[in-house]
């Protein structure tokens, strides 16, 4: 497992994305972010508000990599997918698409599956369907105290997706819209008449995305249970996690875990994976494969 990068995004890359050990300082927070999906996926990150906007490289089926930020970052992680971009990072996604750079810059362009951080005293997080679907996806935090129970969505909505709410591309289902892109109405965007937890209530639709995806935001005002809260120093965003995947809930003063200790050694190994390849090469300028 390895990853492939020109020069410029692989010294950015031992900059932001490589901790050594656990966290770069006490006041990190490390992500790891993994590809499940039988697809190349193309991460965006990006920050409300500051200067950190990241993205900028390609996960093929099986790869992970992994970045640091404070313990006060807030901001997003989705996948776009379907992307060709030249030398120069300049290209399109089908899916996701946060402008016309490898790098993201804004926000990914709906529909898209978008994984939320707040970090602080106490770290919020959730996944968001609110803008639409393009890819499952899964928040598990690792060694954490406080609910530390996993967010997200593992089922494909693409694969009943109404007709209605469709995104495609030559003939094939990409994407799932919300029905607030698909119908632009206040109802179903909850703004107006409609924009307070009273009178925008879930509609057949959100209900249809709840229902596949409990732990997940299915519109503007669902249930607040579907943000989670934990203290952990590090999370797993994995894209197309396995329904059988590792998730860890904290309860009882003890995190639990459904599956063995191999397991966890795992997170482990994807950034040592991922150093090597990236240290040798990077002294080569050569692309890393």
């Amino acid at each position: 497992m390895a990853c492939h990068f020109d020069l410029l995004t692989s010294l950015f890359l031992i900059a932001i994305f490589i901790p050594l050990g656990g966290k770069l300082c006490e006041s990190a927070t490390t992500f790891t972010i993994v590809n499940d999906c039988n697809e190349t996926v193309w991460p965006g990150i990006i920050t409300p508000g500051l200067n950190f906007h990241g993205g900028g490289f390609a996960l093929k089926p099986g790869q992970s990599a992994i970045f640091t930020a404070a313990d006060v970052w807030g901001g997003r992680i989705w996948g776009r997918t379907g992307c060709s971009f030249d030398k120069n990072g300049s290209g399109k996604c089908q899916t996701g698409a946060c402008g016309t750079t490898l790098n993201c810059t804004s926000p990914g362009k709906p529909p898209a599956s978008i994984a939320e951080f707040n970090l602080g005293d106490i770290d919020y997080y959730d996944v968001s369907l609110v803008d639409g679907f393009n890819l499952p996806i899964t928040i598990s935090p690792t060694n954490g105290t406080g609910n530390c129970s996993v967010a997200g969505c593992d089922a494909d909505l693409r694969q009943k997706c109404p007709s209605e709410l469709a995104l495609k591309t030559d003939g094939k289902i990409i994407a799932c819209k919300s029905a607030c892109e698909a119908f632009n109405t206040d109802q179903y965007c909850c703004r107006g008449a409609y924009g307070n937890p009273i009178s925008c209530v879930a509609t057949n639709y959100s209900r249809s995305f709840k229902q596949a995806c409990p732990v997940a935001y299915s519109y503007a005002f669902d249930d607040p249970t579907s943000i989670l809260t934990c203290n952990a120093p590090e999370y797993i965003v994995t894209f197309c996690p396995s329904r059988n995947q590792t998730a860890c809930s904290y309860h009882d003063k003890k995190l639990n875990c459904n599956a063995s200790k191999g397991s966890k050694e795992l997170s482990h190994t994807w950034w040592w994976l991922l150093i090597l390849p990236l240290a040798s090469m990077i002294n080569l300028g050569l692309p890393i494969r």
